[in-house]
């Protein structure tokens, strides 16, 4: 017999999604196009709602004979991944609506991806990871090239799902010499078995699928060209929601599954070494871009490097460091492609970082704004961004992983050069030509999360007590 409180306890906010993910079609099949604009709201609050659900049952549980266990780690990221998804969605409506792509399939879309999120957050066994990732990925092969009328968002798509397939069958193969090593997928029995060359090579293998899921080198090369071909609005959802999820997931996956002494040794030095790749490739690969989605495509890069030096210092000293990093980052990205939104003239999307000049004589309010996200996202000191990136070097410390915080630190100053320079055009350039007026869900998502930037830099000190709380559950 199902025990539904404890179905609840732990996978509550799934089963909310999955249940208005299925209304949503069958609401969408009945009215059709008069659901596509009620569709967006519908969905914003559905995320919000399994937003709260992770936060009303944050000491989580477990379920169906542990093919599911959720932990206030867990749920940490599950609540920054849903309202994240949730303002994306809100900001994609009238962008869509200016396109004539407005259908309720989008946010339908959304809410399935986020639904896949859920699911590997909560998994606890490799066939449940597995069925999330498809979930998730899936949603977001269509959502990329749900502009089919654009060639370059029908390329992106095409890329994206290519390379994911073959993410995808590395991932898989990877968890089938697993289970064929150690015979099962739980990770709690995975990780009571004998280490074995067979097992660390279907680890290796996982984490090349996981890499790709977070856009880290050497299988970051779509990230770039799906960032610039995909809509906007579809890339403000990836660069958030499911980077969220997807880093979080890689980190319970080797804290939880792979914690035997020689399994650790190798793969935090794999780790180490795709963080400094990707750190290297995203400073450097950003440099020369004009374009501001790949610019902010590259950035991407080198912040999942950031990121993944906390998880390559092991479950003591990067659990909790990497929750605040990957907040700043998401905060601060939401604020970033409220931006690209913003710029639109009357032929349509302006991308070129150039569009920007003299932003602040014209909208001294978004300029403002977008400046501090900026400084946040570089890591400028006194700024949040700073703050998270300190954590993650104060981890790399601890663990002795002194090259590594060198590569981090080089490659932020390096980083600083890009974002700075868009600091420069804007306030320091000639004035370009004034931009159309913005949707309100996009000056309120640019403001607030400069704002809420703001506010976590006031209250670190709890947010970090927060952050290190959870963290200690899971290593517990």
């Amino acid at each position: 017999m199902f025990d539904f409180e404890t179905i609840l306890t732990t996978i509550a906010p799934e089963v909310l999604l999955a249940a208005a993910g299925l209304l949503g079609v069958t609401v969408g099949a009945f009215l059709g196009d008069r659901f596509n604009s009620l569709s967006f709201k519908f969905g914003a609050i559905v995320l919000f709602a399994a937003a709260a659900l992770a936060g009303y049952y944050w000491d989580g549980g477990r379920a169906f004979d542990g093919l599911v266990e959720t932990s206030s780690y867990a749920n940490f990221a599950k609540v920054v991944s849903f309202v994240s998804g949730g303002i994306a969605l809100l900001m994609a409506e009238g962008f869509l609506r200016r396109h004539e792509t407005l259908r309720y399939e989008y946010s339908l879309l959304v809410i399935f991806a986020a639904l896949g999120m859920g699911i590997i957050l909560s998994s606890a066994n490799f066939m449940t990871l597995y069925l999330g990732i498809e979930t998730l990925s899936l949603s977001s092969y269509v959502l990329a090239s749900f502009h089919r009328d654009s060639p370059r968002s029908a390329e992106a798509g095409l890329k994206y799902f290519v390379l994911g397939a073959l993410a995808s069958g590395l991932l898989l193969y990877g968890m089938s010499l697993v289970y064929g090593f150690s015979g099962s997928t739980s990770y709690e029995v995975v990780a009571e078995a004998e280490t074995s060359m067979g097992l660390l090579f279907g680890m290796v293998l996982m984490i090349t699928g996981l890499a790709f899921k977070v856009s880290a080198a050497p299988m970051h090369v779509w990230t770039p060209d799906v960032y610039e071909g995909s809509p906007s609005p579809v890339v403000a959802f990836f660069a958030t929601a499911p980077k969220m999820a997807s880093m979080v997931v890689f980190a319970i996956v080797m804290f939880t599954a792979f914690p035997q002494a020689m399994a650790t040794e190798n793969w935090q030095l794999i780790i180490a070494i795709i963080a400094a790749a990707s750190m290297i490739i995203g400073a450097f690969g950003a440099l020369p871009q004009t374009n501001l989605k790949r610019l902010l495509g590259y950035s991407s890069i080198a912040n999942m490097g950031y990121a993944l030096v906390a998880i390559a210092a092991g479950v003591q000293y990067g659990a909790g460091s990497l929750l605040i990093f990957m907040t700043a980052y998401v905060i601060a990205s939401l604020g970033l492609f409220g931006g690209v939104l913003s710029m639109r003239r009357e032929g349509g999307m302006v991308e070129d970082i150039n569009e920007l000049a003299g932003l602040i004589r014209r909208q001294p309010g978004l300029a403002s704004a977008l400046t501090l996200l900026l400084i946040s996202v570089s890591g400028f000191p006194l700024a949040f961004g700073f703050l998270g990136k300190l954590a993650v070097i104060q981890a790399g410390v601890d663990s002795g992983m002194w090259p590594l915080v060198i590569i981090l630190v080089l490659s932020s100053v390096i980083a600083m050069y890009y974002y700075l320079r868009i600091v420069k055009i804007m306030w320091f350039d000639d004035q370009a030509e004034d931009f159309e007026p913005v949707d309100g869900w996009v000056t309120v998502t640019v403001y607030l999360a400069a704002l809420v930037s703001v506010a976590l830099l006031i209250f670190v000190s709890p947010f970090s007590e927060l952050a290190e709380t959870v963290a200690a559950g899971l290593i517990s």
